[in-house]
């Protein structure tokens, strides 16, 4: 990062508002941001602000879930630099930044050189299970997402993809302690193309084949002896079981290696890799 951009990040106050996919995080980023202070949003690739979308490209419009995810984490360059570059112009420096993990707000922040968020909210802790349930049902069995801006916003750029608009009142006992102010607020709710497709999932014959590539890059002479993938609504976590040569400097070698599958995958495939595990069998001597 520039001089300069150390000068404009100066500052900043960066909060993140954290849950699995459909569970309401757009529903509520209007309430956690009145709370707060906060000027701006920034969700599923889009910058808002003041119920206007200054600039961005909606995840909710691409027709897979992989290219929505790779919007939703700012993965093209063209794409993070413009809405970099609007927060610089237009001086924003309260901004509530909305992902499906810690890591995911994190990974964001780094790509529009912001600071790391400095206040973790979980959804869990703002809304009820039940709240949450009922959102996760909205989502699955209907295929409902939100965009909390107002329905002539989402009209103009993604008019396909718009359903309805939903008018809230924000009130004191409305929203309890978040705030004493009354309001009218309006999201606007929409029905995704890969939302009708279902989530394209990547193979894990894809998966084992990318990771066997990663590690012989790093290092030809580490053996893989076994490779377990587990998936969640989070993401995928890879538990791989390897032979070393003797010699190494373990510790380093392995970090390096979770660090590089990681990477390397999740720029590949636009999936998100959680973590990525790897136990030690054996200690081999490679000149036998």
């Amino acid at each position: 990062m520039n001089f300069i951009s150390k000068i404009l990040r100066h500052g900043m106050i960066i909060y993140a508002l954290v849950g699995e996919s459909g569970t309401g995080k757009s529903f509520r980023a209007k309430l956690i941001m009145q709370k707060y202070g906060l000027e701006a949003l920034i969700d599923d690739g889009l910058l808002i602000q003041d119920d206007k979308i200054l600039a961005g490209r909606s995840a909710k419009h691409e027709k897979t879930y992989l290219g929505a995810v790779r919007i939703a984490l700012f993965d093209d360059k063209e794409h993070r630099d413009s809405v970099a570059k609007v927060i610089q112009k237009n001086h924003i420096k309260k901004i509530l930044l909305l992902g499906t993990s810690e890591k995911m707000v994190q990974k964001i922040s780094i790509r529009l050189q912001l600071p790391t968020p400095e206040k973790i909210i979980h959804i869990k802790d703002i809304a009820s299970q039940d709240e949450i349930q009922k959102a996760i049902r909205s989502r699955n069995v209907e295929g409902k997402h939100v965009i909390p801006v107002p329905a002539i916003e989402v009209k103009k750029s993604y008019s396909q993809i718009f359903s309805n608009s939903i008018r809230e009142l924000l009130s004191k006992s409305k929203t309890k302690s978040i705030t004493g102010e009354t309001k009218l607020t309006e999201k606007s709710i929409v029905t995704p193309e890969f939302s009708k497709r279902g989530r394209l999932e990547i193979s894990e014959a894809c998966i084992t084949q990318m990771v066997m590539h990663c590690v012989a890059e790093m290092n030809a002479d580490v053996q893989i002896k076994k490779l377990t993938i587990k998936t969640d609504k989070q993401g995928y976590r890879l538990i791989l079981t390897v032979n070393v040569p003797f010699g190494k400097q373990l510790t380093g070698l392995m970090h390096n290696m979770q660090k590089y599958i990681t990477e390397n995958i999740e720029r590949q495939t636009g999936i998100f890799i959680e973590e990525v595990s790897i136990i030690i069998d054996k200690i081999i001597d490679i000149k036998k």
